[in-house]
């Protein structure tokens, strides 16, 4: 795909004032151009950093208009934006993502059909239509499964592991409510994620290897580079570059994988926007994730390679933590903590995260793993 160049000082809108935004909005800012964020949250953590924010729903065709006449360029972080919506803004504005990506990734069942057709290494699954098709899923896939619903949910909302026949209650609730999906459940060794841009012309950056730990499906810590077998990463590059022929990417996604205890490799799902796994980039790395993001989207020419200049742990943090540790962050000049500036805390929210570059992972993990064994399972 070739698109124009937009010079610096030009005006980035953002579909979504979180902290990917908020840090999308820092990136661009750092390159001279101005940033115009729409959120429905009159206190979210972009609008302190834009230029100008319109505070309104996300379906607001008006308020939508409003961004795109403002704009020259429309970009979005997260992906429960409507598809038709975005693809209405698509045809009138200039939005070089496209609309394909999250109308095949907002819907789960699609986007595991999109990555079976991509031929990619997945888990079996079928699709659940109502709770008669639990059946079916106990006779193919077998005891356990993950049942998820096939719209919305995020950090294991919509989900449930359903590992015997006593678990089919809480399963039959989620077929109720809506289509699910049922997946093979895997004994996983490790979760690994590769993030990667893709920029005009056709071009394609990969950062590094991603180790990824989940505690109650909320994403607790990264390490980078991953500890896994060096052919790894060349693998997960394989399943990106089979992906990205069936879906359009402009700017920065991330694909999540499962290593089993086999040692095989699985795809596991697509985050078409910058991810959490990705954060430790911002000091870690010479480019960060949202760097890349915001160059791929105005038509810049990417980094053929991206450096990793340390290893590094990256925490997540949660309301939780914030409760734990805020009193400690001015006694560790080496952690780089991120608080993101969301009004209300609570215990699972992501807050913030913090980033601590060493030559030593396994130890630097221990010692902060230390500063969080208050944190509550």
């Amino acid at each position: 795909m070739n698109f124009s160049k937009l010079p610096f000082g030009s005006t980035i809108g953002i579909i979504g004032g979180g902290q990917l935004g908020k840090m999308m909005a820092q990136s661009a800012q750092k390159m001279g151009y101005k940033v115009i964020v729409l959120d429905p949250d009159e206190n979210c953590p972009c609008q302190y950093v834009a230029h100008q924010f319109i505070n309104a729903n996300y379906d607001d065709e008006q308020s939508l208009a409003q961004l795109g006449e403002l704009s020259d360029v429309i970009t979005y972080e997260f992906e429960n934006i409507s598809a038709s919506q975005l693809q209405t803004l698509v045809s009138k504005y200039n939005i070089p993502q496209g609309y394909q990506a999250i109308q095949l990734l907002q819907d789960r069942l699609v986007e595991k059909q999109t990555l079976q057709n991509a031929q990619t290494q997945i888990a079996p699954f079928i699709k659940l239509s109502d709770p008669n098709d639990l059946t079916r899923a106990i006779e193919e896939i077998g005891f356990p499964f993950i049942i998820k619903t096939r719209f919305g949910g995020y950090d294991g909302k919509g989900q449930a592991l359903i590992t015997n026949e006593s678990d089919l209650n809480k399963a039959k609730v989620l077929v109720e409510k809506q289509e699910c999906v049922a997946e093979q459940f895997l004994d996983l060794q490790k979760e690994v994620s590769l993030t990667v841009t893709i920029g005009n012309n056709n071009q394609i950056t990969y950062f590094p290897l991603q180790e990824n730990e989940h505690q109650n499906q909320i994403l607790f810590k990264t390490i980078v580079p991953a500890r896994v077998d060096v052919q790894k990463e060349q693998e997960a590059r394989n399943e990106v570059e089979k992906i990205i022929e069936h879906v359009h990417f402009i700017g920065t996604f991330t694909v999540e994988f499962f290593i089993d205890s086999n040692n095989h490799l699985f795809v596991n799902e697509i985050a078409p926007r910058p991810h959490n796994s990705g954060h430790y980039s911002i000091e870690a790395c010479d480019y960060s994730q949202f760097d890349t993001h915001i160059l791929a989207v105005t038509g810049q020419r990417l980094p053929e390679k991206i450096n990793l200049l340390k290893p590094s742990v990256m925490m997540n943090l949660l309301g939780r933590d914030l409760d734990l540790l805020e009193n400690e962050f001015g006694d560790h000049p080496e952690w780089h903590v991120h608080i993101y500036g969301k009004i209300n805390r609570k215990p699972d929210r992501k807050m913030g995260h913090l980033t601590m570059l060493t030559n030593d992972v396994d130890q630097t993990e221990q010692a902060l793993l230390n500063h969080f064994e208050g944190r509550h399972k």
